[in-house]
């Protein structure tokens, strides 16, 4: 067995192990349920709103459809978010706090690459955060289906973009934290993804008021950090036409092209190799 996939393994173990995964786990699954609950009523109401009102059965199936997709696509939106937070919570302490500490020294002694270590961490947290987004975003369109019978469209495109967004942050969060401690290191993402945020929300106000100033500054904030694109790309995938037409955090009405995804992923493999080359230089 190569030495990327043991720290992989012992990575996965202790991260399970952490006090951090357990309350992300717990919070996780409350959070699914109080979806459940809250979109039970919602659903019911809706379906009883649109038989009494609307002028025909087709025309209360579309709003009914309509209606559920949009509350899906915000159950799916905090989900996203929640796994953005576990990628950065669980890579910030990883190399600082081990260099920190000391214990990387019983790692990073032995015959070892100091690359094998990087990468073995990150192919550990990948597998964690695949678990993760599979548990929040599965439970949330596996509960809409159970009580709707909606599936969105694209949906395993969807999901992986929003998996895909995980793994930059956490990328980004490995990389800071080989070169930075590890309250610095949640400092610099979070303000980061914040900034993601606030540019994605330019661009599509931009869009709607049709101000190109605007969009290229949400462009321009995508290129420093492509979190948000991978989310509105993801959004514009699952949602359906008519939800789409209302600009909002949870649907896109500025659709990031393929070669906005395509560069995330370029950004993405360049993040890692800058974070293996950091921590082969950092003075343990």
């Amino acid at each position: 067995m190569s030495a990327i996939s043991i720290i992989a393994r012992l990575t996965f173990r202790e991260a399970i192990r952490r006090r951090l995964m357990l309350a992300g786990l717990v919070l996780g699954i409350a959070f699914v349920i109080l979806y459940s609950i809250g979109t039970h009523f919602i659903f019911g109401q809706i379906a009883a709103d649109t038989a009494a009102n609307m002028p025909s059965q087709m025309a209360a199936n579309i709003m009914k459809a309509e209606s559920t997709n949009a509350f899906m696509m915000m159950g799916l939106y905090a989900a996203t978010f929640l796994s953005v937070a576990m990628a950065a919570l669980l890579g910030a302490d990883t190399l600082a706090g081990e260099i920190n500490s000391g214990t990387i020294q019983t790692i990073a002694t032995k015959p070892i690459r100091r690359a094998d270590i990087v990468l073995g961490k990150w192919l550990g947290f990948i597998e964690l955060l695949g678990l993760y987004v599979l548990l929040l975003c599965g439970g949330i369109v596996l509960s809409t289906f159970i009580q709707s019978g909606h599936i969105p469209q694209n949906l395993l495109i969807g999901l992986g973009l929003i998996y895909m967004e995980s793994i930059l942050i956490m990328t980004i969060t490995l990389m800071l934290s080989s070169a930075f401690p590890a309250l610095a290191t949640g400092g610099i993402v979070f303000g980061l993804y914040g900034l993601a945020f606030i540019g994605g929300w330019v661009e599509q106000f931009g869009a709607i008021l049709q101000n190109d100033t605007a969009i290229k500054v949400g462009i321009t904030t995508s290129l420093i950090i492509p979190s948000e694109s991978l989310w509105r790309r993801a959004a514009f995938e699952m949602q359906t036409p008519l939800t789409g037409t209302f600009g909002s955090p949870f649907t896109t009405t500025s659709v990031p092209s393929l070669l906005m995804i395509g560069y995330a992923f370029v950004y993405l493999i360049v993040i890692l190799v800058i974070a293996v080359r950091i921590f082969q230089k950092r003075d343990l």
